[in-house]
Parts: structure tokens; C-alpha cells; sequence
């Protein structure tokens, strides 16, 4: 019996481990695919991704910028 006893807090503890490592990695993956969107969005505009904010530079289209962010922002 002590056994079982053992091997039901492991899994426990387990379950309690995988759910810690979800909580802290679903903010962490949401911000870099949100971040890699806005990059993106910039890129295909014409524009460079500097300093977590999108630069203009000559071909830079902001209004394609903002068509595909607020087309990014629907598709949520």
C-alpha cells in the first residue's frame, strides 16, 4: 500500500510540474508569435523592425502595415 501511495503523489507532483511549466510558457509563446507578426507586418510593408517598433524607410507602405496588423488582430 505504501507503494501506491508513493506512486500517486509522483503523479501528483507530475501533473502539478506540467501545469506550473504551461502557466509560465503560454505568456512567453503568445508574446514572441505576437511580436513575430508585428515584425512581419512591418517587413512586408516596406519597412525595417528596429528596436521592437517599425521604422520607416523609402517603400515603406503604413497603411499596409496597418491592413495586415489589423487583419492579425480579426483573425484572433
Amino acid at each position: 500500500m505504501k507503494e501506491a501511495s508513493g506512486e500517486a503523489n509522483i503523479t501528483v507532483l507530475t501533473i502539478l510540474l506540467i501545469g506550473i511549466v504551461a502557466l509560465v510558457a503560454t505568456p512567453l509563446i503568445t508574446n514572441i508569435m505576437n511580436s513575430t507578426k508585428r515584425r512581419t507586418c512591418c517587413t512586408n510593408a516596406g519597412g525595417k523592425w528596429s528596436g521592437n517598433t517599425c521604422v520607416s524607410q523609402p517603400g515603406y507602405d503604413a497603411a499596409t502595415n496597418q491592413a495586415c496588423l489589423s487583419e492579425n488582430q480579426d483573425a484572433k
